[in-house]
């Protein structure tokens, strides 16, 4: 079973993409963020002609999940992340597929900081970290996949000074990831490649993806339950370098069924 993540930056504009992508890898799940459109615009019947079912959250003109799943329906299971009535930003959506709960996440970015903004990524992921440890109870199978706007460790960007006062690098920002791991959950693509230099992310500017100057932001964690069946992990950095592709990379991981 793959389950994959990618922030397709524009579900609209990198359809052709996306489809590209899924017929290429055939990944089992695949969990997509800012898909950038609202629900009645999103193109359901694009996904169906190529044998895949989805769910999805969207919000016009940014933020916005989902969650595609070839051959079964994904069972929605949560909507929007608990623990703030106010937070009408679409950005968590959770389903079940195959015996598997899957989430598909898409973290503010915080910048600027210090700000609201910054608030209220540190606020966003301090609710992230409540649900996640109801579902860690559950001992049910999952996987938290997505966009988490954190770069975890120096080990994960090409410039730790060019990065050094960006949202995505502060001490709480990483602090809060590293708390999520240390609660259970395993960081799938770190764990495979302890030594890092893994990207899956290049700014369209300044040619940072030609000069290879990324950094690792979309994240797959692990249950325990479904890290004792990890199989493999990766990058599909390729579809990076395709025409009008998104600045991610789908990232993903193999796991025993």
């Amino acid at each position: 079973m793959r389950i994959a993540s990618f922030n397709i930056n524009g579900i609209k504009a990198r359809l052709p993409r996306l489809k590209e992508w899924l017929e290429e890898t055939r990944p089992t799940v695949a969990c997509l963020q800012e898909i950038k459109t609202m629900d009645e615009g999103f193109p359901a019947e694009e996904f169906e002609s190529i044998g895949y079912k989805a769910i999805w959250h969207g919000q016009k003109s940014f933020n916005g999940v989902a969650i595609l799943a070839d051959g079964v329906e994904p069972l929605e299971t949560q909507r929007g992340l608990p623990g703030d009535p106010e937070d009408e930003q679409s950005r968590y959506l959770e389903a079940e597929v195959n015996g598997v709960r899957v989430a598909s996440i898409y973290l503010p970015n915080g910048n600027p900081q210090p700000g609201p903004k910054f608030d209220y990524k540190l606020a966003w992921m301090k609710r992230l970290r409540a649900h996640a440890a109801t579902l860690w109870a559950q001992e049910i199978p999952t996987a938290l996949a997505g966009d988490y706007n954190v770069i975890p460790e120096d080990k994960d960007v090409w410039s730790v000074r060019a990065m050094a006062s960006d949202a995505l690098m502060q001490p709480e920002s990483r602090d809060a990831y590293a708390r999520l791991l240390g609660d259970g959950w395993t960081d799938a693509l770190d764990t495979l490649n302890p030594r890092g230099g893994v990207w899956t992310y290049w700014d369209y500017k300044a040619g940072a993806w030609q000069r290879d100057h990324g950094f690792r932001i979309d994240h797959l964690l692990l249950s325990p339950e479904l890290a004792v069946r990890l199989q493999a992990a990766g990058v599909d950095k390729e579809h990076r370098g395709r025409e009008k592709a998104s600045d991610h990379a789908p990232v993903w991981v193999d796991v025993r069924d």
